[in-house]
């Protein structure tokens, strides 16, 4: 009896100190379960394309190792740095609920790993599921630190279509033959635009169009009559992509990790950051068919790489050394086949559209060429009208400072930046068709780390207008920390006498292709506390200043009120 009185009393006392502990301390979001992983980021020898090369890795994989997780679940990835370089890893697409000190951006939510040391990043998949994926975030590492980040439905919920016979994991990229963080170095110091990529790869494959590479090719093996769910990410640097397979169709299903309702299609095209799952079934003749990589190319008179990277869907049955059936890809300038996917997405579950509109933002993107300033122009001039190429948001270039934008916000530290972005261009024009793209005009940026400041709640509207200052073009614009409902794109300057917004079932992205001399309007609710970066995902572009950052502010109660850092925050 005593030890039952005991054991009572004790289990009273647990109870009294699990409630203080819950109703005493901040209930930040902690996961269902909890996944670790271990990542190193190292570098490792590859041949391909008849060249022997280091690139830059995490745990000697390319790509880097697959994070699985379920909704709900909290992710702890330790990340220790044992290359030469800084680095840092961002968990894209993931909303970041109350984690925004662990969303990895380079100087704008933290500053890089350095070589040697280590940081963790602890986060939770809050009402999130589907195709993600992570990549370096600082310099253009990402162009080898990258892999995918799987998050499954909660145990017992189905996917809302048929349940595939097997998923696989498809990661388009670019390849360089030169070191990867000397060709950023050099383009920067040039002045002038980037060289196109020595080749694509599927799954870091690039296949046999390639010098050397007959058997460096990726495979996926399928039996007749089944249905496969194929996981496409787009980790490239600085290419838009379409994704074909020869003789089939594929049915989208996700965009950007959210289902969508069923649209079928010939061919798919994936902007930097963007991911999309399609449903292909193996019903054709047994055989080799070709998974085909190529180019979208919508800016003029820029090099770029033109040859196919191909991976191979075989049946089971087929001669292995057969001849593969080709796919067929569109034109590289083809804006119809890109306009033609955009219109057949159409979002699953868009019961939160906001209807109403608290704060409307217009800003202009596009590239411009400053006026050269240095002494050795032939070096450092080698951009349009022999200047300097930049890349700017309503004119201004953004500057990462030397500590973070969170760090100084949250720390009340002055002069890293400023929280005058603007709302507008500063002049409005013909920005498609009338832009001041010729010498002796202005086409030069202002420079800043400027910043826009919203209230917690806010529900926004955002309007993104493509600019033809240098060359009109497919812009892939991703927001960090949020998802966005795309509620309307078009050709032309945006005019809101006639634009046609869809608010009922808009598809829900956290990365947007503004079509290329055309416009894009989002919409989401400045719901997550924290500093959010929203740049272009082409690197080179992002490097030139394509990119802005969003402050939202403090709710009320401590789970609309950003935490504190963890204390391994890297130090600049």
């Amino acid at each position: 009896m005593a030890n039952l009185v005991t054991s009572f009393m004790l289990w009273l006392c647990l109870i009294s100190y699990a409630y203080i502990t819950i109703h005493a301390a901040p209930v930040w979001p902690r996961g269902r379960s909890t996944r670790f992983y271990d990542f190193k980021i190292q570098t490792m020898t590859v041949n391909k394309l008849c060249n022997s090369k280091q690139i830059v890795t995490v745990n000697n994989m390319f790509p880097g190792p697959v994070v699985y997780a379920q909704e709900g679940d909290r992710l702890i990835v330790k990340v220790t740095n044992e290359s030469p370089y800084n680095a840092t890893i961002h968990w894209h697409g993931v909303r970041q609920i109350l984690s925004c000190w662990f969303d990895g951006p380079s100087y704008i939510t933290q500053c890089p790993i350095q070589a040697g040391q280590s940081f963790t990043y602890e986060f939770t998949m809050v009402k999130q599921k589907g195709t993600f994926f992570w990549h370096a975030h600082v310099s253009w590492l990402r162009a080898t630190v990258y892999g995918a980040l799987v998050v499954y439905p909660k145990p017992g919920v189905p996917y809302p279509f048929k349940y595939p016979y097997e998923e696989h994991i498809v990661i388009l990229g670019e390849y360089w033959l030169q070191d990867i963080v000397q060709l950023e170095r050099q383009v920067l110091a040039s002045g002038g635009g980037p060289p196109p990529a020595s080749a694509y790869t599927i799954n870091g494959h690039p296949g046999p169009n390639y010098n050397c590479s007959a058997n460096d090719v990726y495979k996926i093996d399928v039996v007749p009559g089944k249905t496969y769910l194929l996981r496409l990410i787009n980790a490239g640097l600085n290419m838009e992509n379409f994704f074909a397979i020869a003789n089939h169709r594929l049915t989208i299903v996700e965009a950007d990790a959210e289902y969508t309702k069923p649209f079928t299609t010939d061919r798919v095209m994936l902007g930097p950051g963007q991911t999309i799952n399609v449903l292909v079934t193996a019903d054709q003749t047994i055989g080799k068919y070709s998974m085909a990589m190529g180019p979208y190319m919508s800016a003029q008179n820029v090099p770029f790489q033109n040859i196919s990277a191909i991976a191979y869907f075989q049946y089971a049955g087929a001669v292995p050394n057969s001849l593969s059936l080709p796919a067929r890809l569109p034109s590289f300038n083809d804006n119809l086949a890109v306009k033609t996917v955009m219109d057949g997405l159409r979002g699953l579950n868009t019961s939160d559209v906001p209807k109403e509109i608290d704060t409307n933002l217009f800003l202009t993107i596009g590239l411009n060429v400053n006026k050269c300033q240095s002494k050795t122009p032939q070096q450092n001039c080698q951009g349009l009208n022999n200047g300097t190429m930049s890349a700017s948001m309503n004119n201004i270039s953004f500057i990462k400072p030397t500590v973070s934008v969170l760090e100084a916000y949250y720390k009340g530290i002055e002069g890293y930046f400023t929280d005058n972005f603007p709302g507008a261009p500063f002049r409005f024009y013909d920005f498609v068709n009338g832009a001041p793209n010729n010498a002796p005009n202005d086409t030069s940026s202002m420079n800043g780390t400027r910043v826009k400041v919203l209230e917690y709640g806010t529900r926004v509207q955002l309007i993104l207008q493509d600019t033809g200052t240098v060359t009109t073009e497919n812009h892939p614009i991703h927001l960090h920390g949020y998802s966005f409902y795309v509620v309307g794109y078009g050709a032309g300057n945006y005019n809101p006498q006639t634009a046609s917004l869809n608010l009922v079932d808009p598809p829900y992205m956290n990365t947007i292709g503004v079509p290329v001399g055309g416009w894009a309007a989002i919409r989401f609710v400045a719901d997550n506390p924290g500093v959010w970066f929203m740049h272009c995902h082409f690197d080179i572009h992002q490097s030139w200043g394509l990119g802005t950052v969003f402050i939202v502010k403090n709710g009320k109660g401590h789970l609309e009120t950003l935490p504190h850092p963890p204390a391994d925050l890297p130090r600049c």
